[in-house]
């Protein structure tokens, strides 16, 4: 394990209680309006745990763990970072997170290339998560805005780290939607249906 147990289940712990007690906005996902918005960063943290081609010191593993898990409490919550954190973890996170207001997505798109390449690495766990379970992602924002940005992301991520599970995982999810809402909707009840 790249850190100890004990401060593993404190990081969930912490995670779990400022989004689901803390929060600025929905405490759940927008896909389903039931999934608890720590999933998220959760999720983005675990997968970065399974990245065994990536070669960084375990210190620097565990400061990215710590990212990935905390990466929007600062943008989502009304509550702090941990005190134990690091202070590489303290600039990852605040490197990582842009403004919740309305145009955050064109800011971040536009200012996450001044940033060190471990942060857009880190983005990109971010951005895939959200496209797994971007079905409420407006077509438009889903094909000119976030599919283009995570390719971007993702070449630039593999160019710096090589070829590593989440370069894969975004091209594998980074496809631009053809068909309208109309018939996704009609094939997700008719798949209900089933």
């Amino acid at each position: 394990m790249l850190i100890s147990i004990e401060r593993f289940g404190e990081a969930i712990d912490f995670c779990i209680e400022a989004h689901t007690n803390h929060s600025r906005r929905n405490n759940t996902r927008l896909w389903d309006g039931e999934t608890p918005y720590a999933v998220h960063p959760i999720w983005c943290a675990m997968a970065f745990l399974q990245e065994t081609k990536l070669r960084t010191r375990k210190k620097a593993r565990e400061d990215y763990f710590f990212a990935l898990m905390f990466h929007d409490i600062l943008e989502d919550t009304t509550v702090g970072l941990p005190i134990w954190l690091s202070p590489e973890s303290v600039l990852l996170i605040e490197q990582m997170t842009f403004s919740g207001e309305v145009g955050s997505t064109e800011i971040e798109i536009r200012e996450i290339w001044s940033m060190p390449p471990v942060v857009r690495l880190l983005k990109l766990y971010d951005k895939v998560s959200n496209l797994l379970d971007g079905a409420w992602m407006p077509d438009e924002k889903w094909n000119e805005q976030y599919v283009p940005y995570v390719l971007r992301l993702a070449t630039d991520v593999e160019n710096a780290y090589g070829d590593l599970n989440i370069v894969r995982m975004s091209r594998a999810v980074a496809i631009k939607r053809s068909a309208s809402k109309t018939t996704r909707a009609q094939a997700q009840k008719k798949g209900s249906d089933l």
